[in-house]
C-alpha cells in the first residue's frame, strides 16, 4: 500500500468585496483553513491580525481586497492582503524590526496595526503599480507568523 504524504505548502486566496462583513468572513476562512491544516498553534495570531488587516482595508479603500493565506513550510505561514489604496501604513512602511511609536491612549484609532508589529515575526508592503499620473493598482500588505516557533524548537 502506498502511503501519500500531505504537503506542508499550500496557498488560499479569497476576494473580498468592499462589505462591513468581509473581515469576519475572512476570520472564519482563516480559522477552517489553519484548523483543517493543523496550525493551531499561530490560529489565535492569525486570525486577529488578519481581522485588522482586513477591516482597515474596508475603513480605508473603496473597493473589493483579496486575502491570501500561504504556508511557506516548516510551520510558517505568510498572509497578504491586496486592496486599491495605495498608501501604506505603519508599520508596513519600515523594515520588520523598526518599531512605530504606540498611539496616545487617549485616541480612537492606530492600536490594529501595532499589532502586527507586536505579534507576527516579519511584516512588509509594497505598493503595487503606478503610472506618470500618479495612479496605482493598489498596495500589498503582508505578515509572517511560525517563525519564532520554529526557532524555538532547534
Amino acid at each position: 500500500m502506498v502511503t501519500v504524504a500531505l504537503p506542508d505548502t499550500w496557498v488560499y486566496a479569497l476576494r473580498l468585496p468592499h462589505d462591513p462583513r468581509a473581515a469576519r468572513v475572512a476570520r472564519m476562512t482563516v480559522r477552517a483553513a489553519l484548523h483543517g491544516h493543523g496550525m493551531r498553534e499561530v490560529l489565535d495570531t492569525v486570525e486577529l491580525l488578519t481581522s485588522e488587516l482586513v477591516t482597515n482595508a474596508y475603513l480605508h479603500g473603496k473597493g473589493p481586497s483579496s486575502l491570501r493565506l500561504t504556508a511557506l513550510g516548516g510551520g510558517r505561514l505568510r498572509v497578504g492582503l491586496w486592496d486599491g489604496c495605495p498608501r501604506i501604513p505603519p508599520p508596513f512602511d519600515r523594515p520588520t524590526g523598526e518599531r512605530v511609536p504606540l498611539v496616545p491612549p487617549d485616541s480612537e484609532t492606530g492600536r490594529g496595526l501595532y499589532l502586527v508589529q507586536r505579534y507576527a515575526d516579519a511584516w512588509g508592503g509594497w505598493p503595487l503599480g503606478g503610472d506618470l499620473l500618479g495612479r496605482g493598482a493598489g498596495k500589498l500588505l503582508w505578515f509572517e507568523v511560525g517563525r519564532r516557533a520554529m526557532e524555538h524548537s532547534v
